[in-house]
C-alpha cells in the first residue's frame, strides 16, 4: 500500500472506505448494497452525482432498481459505465452553464436534442424511438443478462394500473416502457401489455431490494416547484405538475410504511420534466446531497455487522 501521504483524496477515501466495510464485516465481506434511483425528468440528472460517490468510494451496488429516468441512467451505470462518464455523456447535449432557455436551440450541439424528438399519433405527444436507439448505442448491450450490475426497470400495466418490474429478456424497450410518460410518450407494448411510466405506480422502488441487500439506498428526484402567478397554464405544464404531485404523494405514503436504509433527496427546485437544458443547476442543487450521501455511506459502513438480511429501518 502506498504510504498515506501520498494518496489522492479519491485514494484515501477509497481506502478508508474499504478498510471501514472490511473492519465492521464479521465475515469480512463487504456489505450488500442495493441502490433505488426514483424518476423526475431533467431533475434524475442528479442521479449521476449519487453514482460518482460510489465510485469515489470504490463500492459498487449489488442491485440497481429504477423508474423513468432512474432507470435509464441506472441502465448506463449497470452497464460499466462510470458516474464521470454519464455526466460527459450527458454534457455533450448541453449549452454553457450561462446560456439561458432562450439561447438553446440556437447552439449547434443543442440541436443534437432534436434529434430525439419526433411528433407521435400513437397515444403520445412524441416519439421516443430514436432516443432509445442512442440509448442502446451508449449501453453496448441488448439484454439484461448482459449488464455487469443485476438491474430491476419498472413499469406500469396501462389497463390495471399495477407495477411492473422487467429484469430479464430485452433491456431496450423495457427502458422505453419505463419512460412513456403518459400524454408524452406513446405506451411501449411489451411482454403482451401496454406499458406506461413506471412513476404511475413506483416511483421510487427501493422495496424491491429488501430481501437479499444489507444497505438500501434510495434517491428521490421529485424535486419541487414553486407557483408562478403569472405562469400561464399550458396543457404540458398541468400534464407535468399533476404528475409530479401524483409521484410525490405516493412516495411520501410508500415512506410512512417503510423506509430504506439511506433516503436522499436532493433540493431541485424549480425544473421541468423536459428541462434537460438546466443540468448545470440540477448538478449544482444535488451538491449537497452528493455530499449527504457520501457521509451516510461512511457511516452506515462502518456500523454494518455482517446482517444476512436489508435493515429497513429510516435513517
Amino acid at each position: 500500500m502506498p504510504a498515506l501521504s501520498k494518496l489522492s483524496r479519491r485514494q484515501f477515501l477509497a481506502v478508508t472506505a474499504a478498510s471501514l466495510l472490511l473492519g465492521a464485516c464479521g465475515n469480512g465481506r463487504q456489505p450488500r448494497i442495493g441502490l433505488a434511483l426514483g424518476g423526475g425528468g431533467a431533475k434524475g440528472l442528479a442521479h449521476i452525482l449519487m453514482l460518482e460517490v460510489f465510485d469515489e468510494l470504490g463500492l459498487t451496488p449489488q442491485r440497481i432498481a429504477g423508474t423513468s429516468i432512474g432507470a435509464i441512467i441506472g441502465a448506463l451505470y449497470a452497464a460499466g459505465r462510470s458516474g464521470r462518464e454519464i455526466r460527459a455523456l450527458i454534457e455533450q447535449f448541453l449549452p454553457p452553464s450561462d446560456a439561458g432557455e432562450q439561447t438553446l436551440f440556437a447552439l449547434p450541439k443543442s440541436l443534437r436534442w432534436l434529434e430525439f424528438v419526433d411528433p407521435s399519433g400513437r397515444g403520445g405527444l412524441l416519439s421516443s424511438d430514436d432516443f432509445i436507439a442512442f440509448l442502446g448505442e451508449q449501453l453496448g448491450v441488448q439484454r439484461f443478462s448482459e449488464l455487469r450490475i443485476p438491474l430491476e426497470v419498472v413499469a406500469a400495466d396501462l389497463w390495471s394500473g399495477d407495477a411492473v418490474t422487467l429484469k430479464s429478456g430485452n433491456l431496450l424497450p423495457a427502458l422505453q416502457a419505463s419512460m412513456a410518460l403518459p400524454g408524452v410518450f406513446p405506451p411501449v407494448t411489451f411482454k403482451d401489455r401496454q406499458l406506461i411510466d413506471g412513476g404511475v405506480a413506483n416511483p421510487l422502488p427501493y422495496d424491491l431490494l429488501g430481501n437479499d441487500c444489507d444497505i438500501v439506498v434510495a434517491v428521490d428526484v421529485s424535486g419541487d416547484l414553486q407557483r408562478d402567478g403569472d405562469e400561464q397554464l399550458t396543457f404540458l405544464g398541468v400534464l407535468f405538475h399533476s404528475f409530479h404531485i401524483m409521484t410525490a404523494n405516493l412516495v411520501a405514503e410508500k415512506l410512512k410504511r417503510q423506509r430504506p436504509d439511506i433516503f436522499i433527496r436532493p433540493e431541485i427546485l424549480d425544473v421541468r420534466v423536459l428541462e434537460f437544458y438546466k443540468a448545470h443547476q440540477v448538478f449544482a442543487d444535488a451538491a449537497p446531497a452528493r455530499r449527504q450521501l457520501l457521509h451516510a455511506l461512511q457511516t452506515r459502513s462502518s456500523r454494518f455487522a455482517g446482517r444476512p438480511g436489508c435493515s429497513m429501518a429510516g435513517n
